[in-house]
């Protein structure tokens, strides 16, 4: 079966094609030209070699099958593997982006936007408040299916390359537990699609054991912490992961990761109503992170059909967040994109899934 050309880094393009120069001129007809035939590449590529191209790569090997759009702008995307029509989400997030001009200080306004990609189809993890546990794990992604996410959201909102984007992976599936894609993932978006490390985060449920592994690549990414509850009880309860990698365990790997400086690791922590939204867990939220360079990410839940649990009130979100300002750790409150599109992990795959049957 012929390999898709995404999954290939630059270099080993450049190993592999002979002038190896071939290599960088590849990228650029894929990732800054948006070209989906090798035949479309002939104002530099020989016919001979345009036909080895042919013969040994695919290209595209994912599609969109649905696309909903929010009245915030913001679009979720179900995609399908032309390989084994599995489907997987990602989703394309319009955010307003305030800059002050230097020369005049006046305040600029303008858009900023940002990719949250799959990386998994289905989740091993099981966590109790995600609809993708739902539909079970299937399989992992690979380094084309990450990339192709990207490039097919940029192809449709007509973002050229010189376009700033930032990437979360945050989508679908546990990020390490499929860390070797993953890498290559961001390997290609920095190569490519010229996408800095620096807007890259790495959404991790706690595979503790999985992290100082992924310090030691020195990808330059960001970290973030889905920690969700401030004891071991009601994290367990939440996330069965935490019976094997627990709060104390996770924090002890986080103390050792690598931070540049004014850089700071990301908890996210999904309030659900009177489960961990009170002021007292503010308070052991604080303790808990006291020595960690940090701030917190308040997500307010993001109800769907069949759960639960419920969304907490602004007010009790705003109170929560205000007390740890206060105290001198960092916190914000995720402004909430998508409520009318089932933006949540696995919503849209599981409804169409459910529509087929």
């Amino acid at each position: 079966m012929k390999m898709s050309i995404y999954d290939f880094t630059l270099k080993e393009l450049s190993q592999l094609l002979k002038p190896s120069f071939r290599a960088k001129q590849l990228y650029l007809w894929l990732y800054a030209k948006y070209k989906t035939s090798f035949k479309d590449m002939q104002n530099n590529f020989s016919k001979d070699f345009i036909a080895y191209l042919e013969q040994e790569f695919t290209l595209r090997t994912i599609e969109i099958t649905h696309v909903r759009k929010s009245v915030d702008g913001s679009k979720k995307y179900l995609f399908k593997s032309l390989r084994d029509n599995h489907t997987f989400e990602a989703v394309f997030l319009k955010m307003k982006d305030k800059k002050i001009d230097e020369e005049t200080n006046a305040v600029l306004e303008g858009e900023k936007y940002t990719v949250c990609v799959s990386c998994q189809i289905g989740c091993q993890v099981g966590c109790a408040f995600c609809f993708t546990q739902k539909g079970g794990f299937v399989r992992n992604l690979k380094a084309s299916e990450i990339i192709q996410q990207v490039l097919l959201i940029k192809e449709d909102n007509n973002l050229p390359i010189e376009k700033a984007l930032n990437i979360v992976f945050m989508g679908m599936g546990e990020p390490l537990n499929n860390l070797d894609e993953v890498c290559k993932a961001i390997e290609i978006f920095n190569t490519g699609m010229q996408i800095s490390p620096k807007r890259i985060t790495i959404s991790t449920s706690g595979v503790a054991d999985k992290i100082p592994i992924l310090a030691g690549k020195n990808l330059g990414v960001q970290l973030a912490i889905s920690l969700h509850a401030v004891d071991d009880k009601t994290r367990s309860s939440l996330m069965p992961l935490n019976k094997k990698y627990n709060i104390e365990c996770i924090l002890n790997e986080v103390r050792k990761w690598p931070l540049e400086q004014r850089k700071r690791v990301m908890f996210e922590y999904l309030l659900i109503k009177d489960l961990n939204d009170s002021l007292d867990c503010a308070k052991k939220l604080l303790k808990l992170l006291n020595g960690i360079k940090s701030k917190v990410n308040l997500i307010l839940f993001n109800p769907h059909e069949g759960s639960k649990f419920e969304r907490p009130s602004l007010e009790s979100a705003r109170m929560f967040a205000d007390f740890l300002n206060s105290k001198g750790l960092l916190c914000t409150i995720r402004e909430s994109k998508a409520l009318d599109i089932e933006a949540a992990c696995g919503q849209l795959r599981e409804k169409k899934l459910s529509q087929q049957i």
